[in-house]
């Protein structure tokens, strides 16, 4: 594998490759349906978690609370306005404190602290405020855990709001949308336009040629991942182990789409597999959008072990079985690259062939 020659078909891919209604349809799907889920949801550009805050004493805490930029306090009035103002969404959490807690504090007495907690708010927006208070409440006393803080939700509870219910469609179609149809786009047109002929013509050898539109489509997968992530803000707090993940995801979708462009020979063909197999790609997103569902079927599509990775980093939910999805991950990417080397060997024969015919004349 020559890096040189690798290096020219990627740039031969990046000047030439698909255009038009294709290119735009990779880009901008995604990221028009992630803008209008989340300004229809209220979440783009209100990335600041609101924390409601009833003090039954003249608390000097609350000074404190107002000192981090990464949540927003409002100061309520009564234990009946903050509980209004978290059950009807104004505010994602409310905290009432004790009227004993700067005493308890400087006599190293632990205090417990009321937290309400809205049904509906975002897992990441109740994690950046109950971090925050704690490590607020650790710089008024110096102690290591001087609160203990005890949840009521409010409201109906939503476990998965639609905006997080929502994302895996949205990431999948930015992730799987450019990295198998820019590949199967730009072989199926090389083969009509009996380009790739010409290319297997020449001592280029098949595995660079399919290498480097697998890379093109990779590239533009990682980053249409990384801005769907970003628009969103579900970077989570593991960024170097999601970019991994994006990069599985990203290898996995141009192996599906090097596949699809061997064997198809249409673009026609290629629409109506799209359309079929959609259904298999982005079954998982599917079920991730309606709980009631037997969440155990999306073991069975193959994208569930690049879904679910992503949402648990991003939620900050990583688990063991986090690390075995991504490994399943990997082996079906890998599985799918043996399988395309294996049918790349059809085009080794059209390259005899096409040698043949050349040396004929």
């Amino acid at each position: 594998m020559g890096i040189r020659k690798l290096a020219t078909l990627i740039g031969k891919e990046l000047l030439h490759g698909p255009r038009g209604f294709i290119l735009v349809m990779v880009i901008a799907a995604p990221l028009l349906i992630t803008l209008v889920i989340n300004l229809a949801l209220g979440n783009l550009f209100s990335g600041i978690p609101q924390l409601a805050v009833y003090s039954e004493g003249t608390s000097q805490f609350i000074s404190t609370l107002e000192e981090y930029p990464q949540i927003e306090s409002k100061l309520y009035s009564s234990i009946d306005n903050l509980k209004d103002a978290v059950e009807r969404g104004a505010a994602d959490m409310g905290i009432v404190l004790p009227a004993s807690l700067d005493n308890d504090i400087a006599n190293g007495k632990k205090t417990t602290v009321m937290f309400y907690v809205w049904g509906e708010s975002l897992a990441k927006d109740r994690l950046v405020v109950m971090s925050t208070v704690m490590q607020a409440a650790r710089d008024f006393t110096n102690q290591s855990e001087p609160i203990i803080l005890e949840s009521v939700t409010l409201g109906e509870e939503i476990s998965i709001p639609w905006s997080q219910r929502l994302m895996p469609l949205t990431v999948m179609m930015a992730v799987f949308f450019g990295g198998l149809m820019i590949p199967a786009v730009s072989l199926i047109n090389e083969k009509q336009k009996r380009t790739l002929q010409a290319l297997l013509a020449t001592p280029t050898s098949i595995i660079n040629i399919l290498l480097a539109k697998g890379i093109v489509g990779a590239l533009l997968s990682i980053v249409m991942g990384i801005i769907i992530l970003v628009l969103n803000l579900a970077w989570g707090k593991a960024p170097v182990y999601l970019l991994l993940i994006l990069m599985i995801a990203a290898s996995m979708a141009s192996m599906f789409g090097l596949i699809l462009g061997t064997i198809i020979k249409d673009m026609n063909t290629l629409f109506a597999v799209w359309k079929f197999g959609g259904v298999l790609l982005f079954g998982p997103a599917i079920i991730y959008m309606f709980p009631s569902l037997p969440q155990w079927l999306g073991y069975l599509f193959p994208t569930y072990y690049i879904v679910r990775p992503i949402m648990d980093i991003s939620l900050g939910t990583i688990t063991a079985t986090t690390l075995w999805l991504t490994l399943i991950a990997l082996a079906c990417t890998i599985i799918l690259a043996v399988l395309e080397l294996r049918l790349a060997s059809r085009f080794t024969g059209e390259r005899l062939s096409t040698t043949s015919k050349l040396a004929e004349t």
